[in-house]
């Protein structure tokens, strides 16, 4: 089984700096299957140690993409007129899960805060377990913390002052015994002591790789849903990314894809709330220059039915889309490679600087700054938000900040054909995207 990492990169561009570690260690329950943790394919790199960030004119005369910093999401989102009433994720914690971690995940924060005038925060790390040390030439490594440094940064990013706490997982590298049952064992020690109010997963691993899949054995993957299961009991929020291959995915040899449509987990889990990807058309100052559409460039925004998971009464009023299944996602933020965010990272010393990076990997945690904002405004945790969400959906007002997303675009990707983005509900960008100023003080009062 592959566990991929989300997300697309597509620029690369380090000094070192110490951070305050926590260690811990514990076992995963006994009879859980162990799987070898492996990062996906980071995507075209278009440009090298890239000092600062280039406008969105710049990026479409060099590159023929468009990138976005923090400040045209802020306005695309409709985020301002929350921070200026005082709603900006304080008091709240965003767990991070990431295989290895990074480095110098405080630093690359600090200095992306101040390119753009932002307050940074505190990056709290967690190891878990035996985690070797960083070594920049090891791919799998540089992999995640590619990726955990896209999660902090676009976490930050909506909720300037939410905490931050990274944990980091140990991947064997004789054994390749550990993965999925380590991230799952981390988040549900963090959940028993009350660490954090929302949980960014950037990562997933297809269905039908799991063992016992093919005989129509789904145990493998219910012996991973403790931490979820535990999570829904202490009301903490748990967010996965889609994935990135449309309505196909990878098989286990993590590099070519089913022709067939599948899905993956944890965002199949309907204890999860799945985060899917668009695609936003803005111009320098964030504003829109025309409807957000479908992710679908250097990667493909999942979606589609599970073949493990029956569909879960949040649904049932979708269920003329989902038919009979748990479908994916439930709502959408930015992910295209092509519109993709300005992160900066120095955790490779070969390549220092700025990159612009996509994927649902960069979705996920942009919505965790949303749920984080949501909690604040509501003084309490909103834990699991899925009947929140589709009870606001099945309202069809524009008060719910729920921004459809019906261009007619499509996830399809690898040559499977995929979904369209239509009115209404699809397994392309699930209810859609949010105005931030509506959603979340909707989301915040909305009764479970």
């Amino acid at each position: 089984m592959h566990i991929a990492r989300t997300g697309r990169g597509l620029a690369a561009a380090t000094s070192v700096a110490a951070l305050a570690v926590t260690a811990l260690a514990n076992a995963a329950p006994a009879a859980v299957p162990h799987t070898l943790a492996v990062p996906a394919v980071v995507g075209h790199t278009l440009a090298h140690d890239v000092s600062s960030p280039l406008s969105n004119a710049q990026c479409q005369a060099k590159w023929q993409i468009n990138c976005y910093n923090p400040l045209q999401y802020r306005t695309a989102y409709d985020l301002n007129a929350l921070y200026r009433k005082g709603v900006t994720g304080k008091g709240r914690t965003i767990v991070i899960v990431d295989s290895y971690g990074s480095p110098t995940v405080q630093h690359d924060l600090d200095v992306y805060s101040k390119q753009f005038g932002l307050p940074s925060t505190k990056v709290k790390v967690v190891k878990w377990g035996h985690v070797p040390a960083f070594d920049p030439k090891n791919s799998d490594m540089t992999g995640w913390a590619g990726e955990t440094t896209l999660d902090v940064e676009m976490a930050h990013a909506v909720a300037p002052a939410a905490k931050i706490v990274v944990v980091e997982t140990a991947v064997s590298e004789t054994e390749g015994t550990t993965g999925l049952p380590e991230m799952m064992d981390a988040e549900k020690y963090l959940i028993d002591h009350n660490v954090g109010d929302v949980i960014s997963q950037s990562f997933g691993a297809t269905e039908n790789t799991f063992p016992g899949f093919a005989k129509g054995d789904f145990s493998s993957i219910k012996k991973l849903r403790y931490a979820f299961q535990d999570a829904d009991r202490k009301h903490v929020t748990v967010l996965a990314a889609s994935g990135d291959g449309g309505a196909t995915d990878l098989r286990a040899d993590g590099k070519t894809y089913y022709d067939k449509r599948v899905n993956s987990w944890p965002s199949s889990d309907p204890l999860v709330t799945s985060i899917g990807g668009t695609q936003l058309h803005l111009n320098d100052k964030g504003n829109r220059v025309k409807p957000d559409s479908v992710y679908n460039d250097y990667g493909s925004g999942g979606g589609g039915q599970s073949h493990v998971f029956t569909r879960p009464s949040f649904q049932n009023g979708v269920k003329s889309k989902v038919g009979t299944r748990r479908g994916t996602p439930d709502i959408s933020m930015s992910a295209a490679v092509d519109g993709g965010a300005w992160i900066y990272s120095s955790f490779d010393p070969t390549a220092t600087g700025w990159d612009v990076s996509g994927g649902t990997s960069e979705a996920t945690p942009l919505f965790a700054g949303i749920v984080a904002l949501a909690d604040q405004a509501a003084g309490h945790r909103l834990g699991n938000i899925q009947k929140r969400l589709y009870d606001l959906y099945s309202r069809h007002s524009k008060s719910t900040g729920i921004v459809d997303v019906n261009d007619g675009t499509n996830n399809s990707y690898q040559g499977v054909t995929g979904y369209k983005a239509v009115n209404g509900y699809d397994l392309a960008t699930g209810v859609g995207t949010v105005d931030a100023l509506r959603f979340v003080p909707a989301l915040a009062k909305q009764r479970p």
